[in-house]
């Protein structure tokens, strides 16, 4: 057992280190002697504890002790109940300002709780040094009318380094959007925990209406924080999000654990997690169900990430569960700053199209570099293409133009990005559908180091054909193997297709393969 995070109220636990989301084998857990009930996942989190006190908690299988963590909480100011201040949470009145007013009142060290009710808000904006605590049967539920959103500017001139001050974001650029339900501007040691949830009722509004058009301006999040560090978020479940759930920008030591975000299969851009340009993030015991990629890894379109060069890096993602969605964990395409040092390991992802995806195309830049990519101890089922690497992504107005997408060798320039390495170690991926890797990279500059080694692919009965990659002239596969375009060196290690159709591995314009078992 070991300590994830603590704080005066809560503690999140890793109760097995060698399990995915679901832990190998279920335990039963008591806190300071008094019975909790069995638990299943590897990552739990206790809630409802009394600050500046010790607790000891046991797991035990049968009558076996199989885990102890001895842990003292933190120390708290003060706890401000938002219903003092105003607040009704009868689902109708506007909460809104008295939740704000108690978050502004709220001193160092101190803790705004809502207890159980239905709080209709608009947008809150948060502040350092403070915990927002959402008790079991808390629910923020967002207005839907679009004209009571506060909007964030994406660029305003101001007198520092860069010559502006960046707010808004949309889809990579400094764009004007809407605030958040929750937003945190340039704060820091904030915690954002409970078993409560935070509802964006999107369903309610025009969000999910002509997403891509902007209309007073682009869709909000569920969270967002810009300039950011020290931020916890734990325990709370997030759902039908306006745009995408959590988007941390230019943030750094974050820790989202045990969390859930939720959203229809088929609600636009609904991407679970998207840091952008942040550093130092973890992401422990987390439950996807989205309707687009679970986990996507962000540095800028171009105009942020050339100018700031601002990489997203040092991303430890493990015992999460990704169910459904578009990509597992996905990098890019807005990566133009760069992404590297990014770990996925101890997951599970069930359904997806995708399990790995990056995303990159010519004009992202010289600063979109990605590299150290790992994917480790990672389990599948029913992914179509459990490894997806597309240089050549037709996003964009330009997406589809024929100097974006030729196989002919291009000049390499200022706009060339790179894919360095990729590894993907001890994976079982059960239920495949179009192939177990398609790896397309540039003419000009191909994908450095692709490796994988101890992984296992089976193939369903049932697949049907797919096109693995989002790019002009990719093939419908079925039941393929590796299949490799434009890379440096491709590296298989003891690697079992159950299944495949045709050969292990299809690889044109490869410098090396190497495949031993």
């Amino acid at each position: 057992m070991r300590r994830l995070a603590l704080t005066a109220r809560s503690c999140s636990v890793l109760l097995d280190e060698a399990g995915d989301y679901w832990a190998t084998s279920p335990v039963q857990l008591t806190l300071n002697g008094v019975a909790l009930g069995e638990e299943k996942r590897s990552v739990f989190s206790l809630f409802d504890l009394r600050p500046d006190a010790e607790y000891c908690l046991e797991a035990r299988r049968g009558e076996e002790k199989v885990g102890e963590l001895r842990f003292h909480t933190a120390g708290e100011t003060c706890a401000l109940d938002v219903r003092r201040f105003g607040a009704v949470g009868d689902g109708l009145h506007d909460d809104t300002p008295a939740i704000q007013a108690a978050l502004l009142c709220c001193p160092p060290g101190g803790r705004v709780f809502l207890g159980a009710g239905d709080y209709r808000v608009g947008p809150l904006f948060l502040k350092s040094h403070i915990t927002l605590e959402l008790k079991r049967g808390a629910t923020l539920r967002l207005i839907a009318d679009r004209a009571r959103f506060p909007i964030l500017p994406g660029s305003i001139p101001a007198d520092n380094a860069a010559g502006e001050l960046l707010l808004g974001s949309w889809e990579g650029n400094p764009l004007d959007c809407y605030a958040a339900a929750l937003t945190g501007i340039g704060v820091e040691d904030v915690r954002v925990i409970g078993e409560g949830t935070v509802d964006g009722c999107a369903q309610l509004g025009d969000w999910w209406l002509e997403p891509k058009k902007k209309r007073g301006a682009y869709r909000g999040r569920l969270l967002y924080l810009k300039d950011c560090r020290d931020v916890l978020v734990q325990g709370l479940r997030f759902r039908n999000s306006p745009a995408w759930n959590l988007h941390p920008a230019f943030s750094e030591n974050l820790d989202f654990i045990d969390i859930s975000v939720e959203a229809p299969a088929d609600s636009p851009n609904t991407d679970g997690f998207d840091p952008e340009s942040c550093k130092g993030v973890r992401v422990y015991g987390a439950r996807f169900s989205v309707g687009d990629d679970c986990i996507a890894i962000k540095s800028g379109k171009l105009y942020a990430g050339m100018k700031y060069r601002r990489p997203c890096e040092d991303i430890d993602i493990a015992w999460c569960a990704m169910l459904d969605g578009h990509g597992g964990v996905t990098v890019g395409s807005e990566m133009a700053g760069g992404v590297r040092n990014v770990r996925v390991r101890r997951c599970l992802m069930s359904g997806n199209d995708r399990g790995l995806r990056i995303k990159t195309r010519r004009g992202r830049g010289k600063y979109a570099v990605v590299d150290d990519i790992r994917f480790e101890d990672v389990r599948m089922e029913r992914v179509k293409a459990p490894l997806v690497i597309n240089c050549l992504y037709f996003c964009d107005p330009d997406g589809h133009a024929e100097w974006v997408q030729s196989r002919e060798k291009r000049p390499v320039d200022e706009t060339t990005p790179t894919v360095g390495e990729i590894r993907f170690e001890r994976v079982t991926a059960m239920g495949c559908g179009a192939c177990a890797a398609y790896i397309l990279g540039l003419p000009e500059r191909p994908v450095a180091r692709v490796l994988l080694r101890d992984c296992r692919f089976d193939y369903a009965a049932d697949a049907r054909p797919m096109a693995p990659a989002m790019a002009d002239g990719v093939e419908m596969c079925l039941r393929r193997g590796v299949v490799a375009r434009y890379v440096k060196r491709l590296e298989l290690e003891n690697v079992r297709l159950a299944g495949a159709e045709g050969p292990e591995v299809d690889a044109m314009w490869v410098g090396e393969v190497k495949n031993t078992q």
